[in-house]
């Protein structure tokens, strides 16, 4: 490319590639963020100490205290020769929760009734909690379910399907959901630093009085912002599909929306971290207007909570976040057959924000060359 726009182009690359920094950035740190987002930041809860006191003499008391030391997320069932001794390992920490049968549990079962079990949680650890009642609430069910085909006990009430992901992997959502949050990190970052970069190091009057456009330098800005996006999320979505085993249920016609998708929501973020870079005069205040604008964006896409779960300003507010719309795209992509329908529903807000975001930081750029 010999056009003023490709040595432009071309000399923001060969910055690029020549920075040891963004180099480990762009080919490690998404391997690295991945394997860690993947096994630590997981709601799922493993290794958990149980403490049982069983004042039940009778069978059935004994078959759910054996299904619970066999449950996958149990490391220890601790058993309690009283409520004292109970309350003291939950004082001290050493078990999350205790199960506590009454004398009569077995009887009544046995007698066609149900059989209340009381659990006793550690409130300071309360969201894990809620997480490990699921699971027992779940093994108690199959255990009621066994007892309804044989006639003992009470049927049971109703029978839960998890659609799309029926054995509840949190591993499922959380790495898909990677190939839009991983590929932010690094279009916003390049983005918003490149025209900050240039006049905190004295370059960018010297781009200014080359042959190049106003246009040729946002784009030149852009470009390699969107080429480390689109890296960066291949790379999450490969991952996803042959290192984590994670299906991907979308036909050719999907996966050719998906890319469009991507480059879409890449090249909005771009238009974002232009117009933070070129308000900024230091890489400094870049970085921090790229924290003040990142922050908000993860806590409402619905990656971290539901949307659905936040007031009503803010879901409004939502839907002017193109993480939000792209993250719709990436579990639908995966976890279903998305219509073209469906991805257009959440496709045109992040086009209309990237046509907004590149005109700002157009007339922004413009103004400082003038």
């Amino acid at each position: 490319m010999r056009s003023p726009l490709g040595f432009t182009i071309a000399r923001e690359f060969v910055s690029m590639a020549r920075d040891p920094g963004m180099r480990r950035m762009l080919l490690a740190a998404p391997l690295l963020q991945v394997l860690v987002f993947s096994y630590a930041a997981t709601m799922e809860v493993q290794n958990v100490k149980l403490a049982v006191i069983n004042q039940d003499s009778g069978r059935w008391s004994r078959e759910l205290v054996l299904r619970l030391e066999a449950a996958a997320f149990v490391d220890q069932v601790i058993h309690a020769p009283s409520t004292t001794a109970l309350a003291d390992l939950i004082e001290r920490r050493q078990v999350l929760l205790a199960v506590h049968f009454q004398p009569d549990f077995s009887r009544r079962i046995e007698a066609g009734q149900s059989g209340p079990v009381q659990l006793l949680f550690d409130g300071r650890r309360a969201n894990a909690g809620q997480i490990v009642f699921s699971y027992i609430r779940n093994i108690a069910a199959g255990l009621q379910m066994e007892l309804a085909a044989t006639g003992a006990g009470p049927p049971p009430a109703a029978l839960v399907r998890h659609w799309f992901n029926p054995n509840l992997e949190y591993r499922w959502f959380l790495v898909p959901a990677l190939v839009a949050t991983l590929a932010m990190v690094p279009t916003m970052l390049i983005s918003a630093l490149g025209v900050a970069r240039d006049r905190e190091l004295g370059t960018f009057d010297q781009l200014v009085v080359s042959p190049v456009t106003t246009l040729d330098i946002i784009l030149s800005k852009l470009l390699p912002a969107v080429f480390a996006g689109m890296l960066s999320g291949l790379m999450v979505f490969l991952l996803a599909i042959f290192a984590f085993r994670i299906n991907f249920h979308g036909g050719p016609l999907t996966l050719l929306l998906l890319f469009f998708s991507q480059l879409t929501f890449v090249f909005t973020l771009s238009g974002l971290g232009l117009t933070i870079s070129a308000a900024c005069n230091t890489q400094q205040q870049a970085l921090l207007g790229l924290f003040f604008l990142t922050i908000p964006m993860m806590i409402t896409s619905g990656f971290l909570t539901p949307v659905e779960n936040m007031p009503v300003f803010l879901q409004y507010l939502a839907e002017l976040n193109p993480l939000k719309h792209f993250l719709v795209i990436v579990l639908g992509s995966f976890f279903k057959d998305m219509s073209a329908a469906e991805f257009f529903s959440n496709l045109w807000p992040m086009l209309l924000i990237s046509v907004l975001s590149v005109s700002i930081a157009a007339q922004i750029v413009r103004w400082r060359v003038q």
